[in-house]
């Protein structure tokens, strides 16, 4: 009966466990910005934002999609500007496949390591006017 009493102690502490850090694991972190773009084509430029200077996340996050075309899918790449050059590049990540609705904070890491300030937007890979927010 003890180690009955045991297990079942251990399984409701186990369980108390997963529900406090379940939340916290798909939230942003607190001093994170979230923007919303609408994309441009391939390989185009959409509405453009920068790179929030007070923020503690260094990524840009797809955590949500709205495919204008209304087929509920579209793939986006995150695109940064290169102001030595004056030109956009794709972000080593390419083209990731979305289907519309919200998702966690790094489910869909569109670039990395971005530098504050820098300008970037979102492109569609099939047709422009998506509408995405960004966790930056």
């Amino acid at each position: 009966m003890q180690k009955a009493l045991a297990a079942g102690a251990l399984a409701l502490v186990s369980a108390a466990t997963c529900l406090v850090l379940a939340p916290a694991a798909s939230a942003a972190p607190d001093a994170c910005t979230t923007v919303t773009l609408r994309t441009g084509g391939n390989e185009g430029v959409g509405t453009t934002a920068n790179k929030s200077s007070t923020s503690s996340c260094n990524d840009l996050n797809l955590v949500y999609a709205h495919d204008a075309a209304g087929d509920g899918y579209d793939a986006y790449a995150g695109r940064l500007y290169h102001s030595s050059t004056g030109s956009w590049k794709t972000c080593d990540a390419g083209y990731i496949g979305v289907l519309d609705g919200s998702y966690a904070v790094d489910r869909y890491v569109l670039c990395t390591d971005v530098s504050d300030g820098t300008k970037f937007t979102v492109a569609s890979k099939y047709d422009s006017g998506d509408s995405v927010k960004i966790v930056h």
